[in-house]
């Protein structure tokens, strides 16, 4: 007996649409596929199903898409002004948009400080070329600004802050700043933006943190993000690492103060700058969280507070610059990025303090070393 009797010939049958079955996703009509899938992805999701196919990436490159995107992500852009500054962008203005201020800013991975010689001699000769090239530098620096950057393009006449706080997902505060950056007030004060008026308090129904336990809740659930915009180089970047880097409780007032942090390039000789943003959080009469502060500064490793004329050098580099694509959690990166440059500033301020020490040898030495001379002259 054959095998064929055991083995019935098999018969395939295709199921369609019309017989109720399912549908091959290629076999969607691309309306469907734009009005009923994509309208449901965020950002990111809809960025990776573009690289999909070619013809996913045509139905994802869609304006109205981009723009439902940006909307949902940050409320801030649909205000009229910023509304209109993103559609001059490009054709695919949202989506140029979204790419520019969803990603990290790109910043150098090492800092390159001058190497610092071991040897006590070679540290001391070290130390006083070091000094003569300070003394001999002063008139120029003081005449030049200290940062300067190779650009051809020229410095932004207005700056435009979109700023939207999330916590548990839900926006407790929106706002629009523009900036004239021309003034002479501007350019010699210290770079600040206030998105909330002195005397404004903005309410929520957030019950105010009173002890350590609701201020880490504050670093776990609330986001910022920080949108600034060069309307006329039509182009943004976002400063902030989008979850709070730190969180402190004045003990007396019981103000909160939520940082968020970006770390930007200068150069390679003079390191990174911080762009750091805080939010203060003080508490109503029944108990319910207020925002008082939402401002950005701007500070070197140093600690000392930038101008406005530095300030704008250093944003409008990194606007011009790359943008990162490292792989991995945006706050993530963002505290990463924060905690290597504190511990980068506290090993900057052990060398100074190595180096003034080093200078303070030198100069008890030459001060011993003169006063022998004239001692020896006066009894020779």
């Amino acid at each position: 007996m054959t095998s064929s009797l055991h083995n019935p010939p098999t018969t395939t049958t295709t199921i369609t649409a019309e017989n109720g079955g399912p549908t091959a996703f290629s076999g969607l009509h691309p309306d469907i596929i734009q009005a009923h899938i994509l309208t449901r992805l965020d950002g990111p999701s809809l960025a990776s199903t573009s690289c999909s196919s070619t013809i996913l990436h045509q139905l994802s490159s869609v304006n109205h898409l981009w723009l439902r995107v940006c909307h949902s992500t940050w409320p801030s852009t649909t205000t009229p002004r910023v509304r209109h500054v993103i559609t001059t962008f490009h054709d695919d203005s949202y989506r140029t948009f979204f790419s520019q201020s969803f990603s990290v800013p790109d910043i150098e991975d090492e800092l390159i400080i001058q190497d610092r010689p071991e040897s006590s001699a070679n540290y001391l000769m070290w130390a006083l070329h070091a000094v003569c090239v300070k003394i001999c530098s002063c008139y120029y620096l003081g005449r030049k600004q200290w940062i300067q950057v190779n650009s051809t393009s020229a410095r932004p006449r207005e700056l435009i802050s979109a700023v939207d706080v999330h916590y548990r997902n839900e926006v407790i505060f929106s706002n629009v700043q523009e900036s004239e950056t021309t003034s002479s007030w501007f350019q010699s004060s210290p770079f600040r933006i206030d998105m909330i008026n002195l005397k404004d308090v903005i309410s929520t129904t957030i019950k105010h943190p009173n002890d350590d336990d609701t201020c880490t809740d504050l670093i776990e659930n609330m986001e910022l993000s920080w949108i600034l915009i060069d309307p006329i180089g039509r182009r943004s970047m976002n400063l902030s690492s989008l979850t709070a880097v730190s969180v402190q409780r004045h003990w007396l007032t019981g103000e909160v103060q939520v940082r968020f942090s970006s770390i930007l390039t200068v150069d390679r000789k003079r390191g990174h700058v911080q762009c750091e943003i805080v939010v203060t959080c003080g508490g109503s009469e029944v108990g319910e969280m207020q925002v008082r502060e939402v401002s950005l500064e701007m500070e070197d490793m140093d600690g000392s507070h930038l101008n406005g004329r530095d300030s704008l050098v250093i944003l409008q580099k990194a606007l011009e610059g790359k943008r990162g694509n490292k792989r991995g959690n945006r706050g993530e990166i963002g505290k990463k990025r924060y905690k290597e440059f504190l511990e980068m500033r506290r090993e900057r301020k052990e060398k100074k303090l190595r180096r003034e020490g080093a200078l303070d040898v030198l100069c008890v030495a030459f001060g011993i070393s003169i006063f022998v001379a004239l001692g020896i002259f006066c009894f020779v």
